[in-house]
């Protein structure tokens, strides 16, 4: 069968059929990674393949022979963010040098559940290296381990972050579905810019137990695919309460184990949808104009349109400065507790890896620094009143005062807005150039975010984001769903050197 674009549905018929099995397909993988991401356009988006991969992939196709699957997942590649924990042969470094050698005591949790449906750990992806957080001058898709991961659209362009290689490699056909993590944008950007699905889950839906953290308050794991359909079969198998992280107590109730039951084709049909204009548009005249027509679609579609239905604060979110506050004095703190749960930790504390990369600064700093790591190593405790001012601001300003309180005026299912521009070039000289990511009300309030690809600007990808309340992952699957199925804009890339 033709592996290219296959769809897990595709995959387990093939399967089923006896025309393919796990290992052939992990195989065919490991092959086009060394072609394509080792050699050829050299995508740099895997970091390590998993040594056991192949080993596990046999182990599956006997079980399968003999019990049958276990579910949509079983025997099906999936590659994680190189900050989810494995405890396995793997590393798990952040996409630092600092963290080599380091052991988790167990696998994080959504490695575990993605075990546990019978899928297969690839291996680990690259990535903006600490998720982004170490420098305010960094280049997207940029860590010591992995180099720089770049765009296969166009080679030369940014892949956006920081879960880049993770949209990088399900883009480039390197695997069939993929987890990211997302603080402010990390799954959402390098969707839209590699033309791929992209969720981001309410915070609390997925457990961040073994993932190396930022913030604990906006941290949430999600996948990437190549359709809406395959997001959400990822998106099942991850959710579920665990004891290791509190924040997941509170989706009782709210989680599903199968969110394909959401999935309607005309989905859109009498679905509110409010366009967040203000902030969110006008950056980009082509981006604009695209994102338009894309509106134009879901009214085509039966959606009723409301436009403006602006985010009343939005404008307030994007000038406090409280949002990057809660962030330094989270990231102090949970890093602390993350490396203080691993067995063997080269590292203590964020002031270890500071003087690492320092000791190391050939390796580690040669393009950009790491001045929000030395910010946030001198921040207080978490009981300090300017962390728990900041804290209440930003829930206040996109909770009851943002989100909510637009969807509540008028009454709308979702709100849509440009994920992001195009890919802008890659330059370790000034860092990167963002060209208008919408994703801080949904990273303030903790809400879901669905990325889904609405076209091309000079063969870039640019996403369009369905956005809603916590635990609305239903609804916005449903809606995107409908979207890709009306407009189908999802193109494989060509690697082309630079713009034409």
């Amino acid at each position: 069968m033709q592996l290219q674009e296959a769809t897990i549905a595709e995959l387990q018929h093939a399967m089923e059929e006896g025309e393919l099995s796990s290992r052939q397909l992990t195989e065919w993988y490991i092959k086009r990674i060394q072609q394509l991401d080792k050699e050829g356009p050299s995508l740099h988006a895997i970091i390590e393949i998993n040594p056991e991969a192949l080993e596990i992939a046999t182990a599956l196709d006997q079980e399968r022979a003999l019990k049958g699957k276990r579910g949509p997942l079983h025997g099906i590649p999936v590659l994680l963010k190189d900050n989810i924990a494995t405890a396995d042969r793997m590393e798990t470094t952040a996409g630092s040098l600092a963290l080599l050698g380091a052991r988790p005591i167990r696998d994080a949790y959504v490695a575990q559940q993605l075990r546990a449906a019978g899928a297969i750990i690839l291996g680990k992806t690259n990535l903006s290296e600490w998720a982004n957080i170490r420098s305010s001058d960094s280049s997207s898709g940029w860590s010591a381990r992995g180099g720089q991961c770049r765009n296969p659209y166009i080679l030369d362009r940014t892949p956006s972050g920081s879960s880049s290689g993770s949209a990088v490699a399900v883009s480039a056909n390197l695997v069939t579905v993929s987890l990211g993590t997302e603080t402010d944008g990390s799954i959402l950007s390098p969707a839209s810019t590699n033309g791929v699905v992209g969720i981001k889950p309410t915070v609390g839906l997925t457990s961040r137990a073994g993932v190396i953290p930022i913030s604990h308050s906006q941290d949430t794991v999600g996948p990437f695919a190549r359709t809406v359909t395959d997001a959400a079969i990822v998106l099942g198998a991850i959710t579920g309460i665990d004891e290791h992280d509190t924040a997941t107590y509170s989706n009782s109730g709210q989680s599903h184990k199968d969110y394909t039951q959401f999935l309607v084709a005309d989905g859109l049909r009498g679905a509110r949808i409010g366009v967040a204009r203000q902030t969110y548009f006008g950056r980009n005249e082509k981006v604009q104009k695209l994102i338009n027509l894309a509106i134009q679609y879901m009214q085509e579609q039966g959606a009723i349109i409301i436009d403006p239905a602006n985010i009343f604060t939005s404008e307030q979110m994007a000038a406090s400065e409280s949002e990057m506050t809660v962030m330094l004095y989270e990231l102090k703190a949970d890093m602390h507790t993350y490396l203080s749960e691993l067995e063997q930790a080269p590292v203590h504390g964020l002031q270890d890896i500071i003087d690492f990369n320092r000791e190391h600064s050939d390796e580690e700093m040669p393009f950009f620094g790491q001045d929000i790591f030395e910010q946030a190593q001198q921040t207080p405790g978490l009981d300090a009143p300017r962390y728990q001012n900041a804290l209440a601001e930003n829930h206040r300003l996109s909770r009851e005062e943002g989100i909510d309180k637009i969807m509540d005026t008028y009454q709308l299912d979702a709100l849509v807005a440009p994920t992001c521009g195009p890919a802008w070039c890659i330059d370790h000289a000034n860092g990167d150039l963002f060209t208008g990511v919408n994703t801080q009300a949904t990273a303030l309030s903790g809400y879901p975010a669905v990325s889904v690809p609405a076209g091309y600007i000079f063969d870039l990808p640019v996403g369009i984001t369905f956005m809603g309340r916590a635990y609305s992952e239903p609804t916005l699957l449903k809606l995107a769903y409908a979207f890709e199925q009306a407009t189908h804009q999802r193109k494989e890339p060509q690697y082309l050197p630079t713009a034409k």
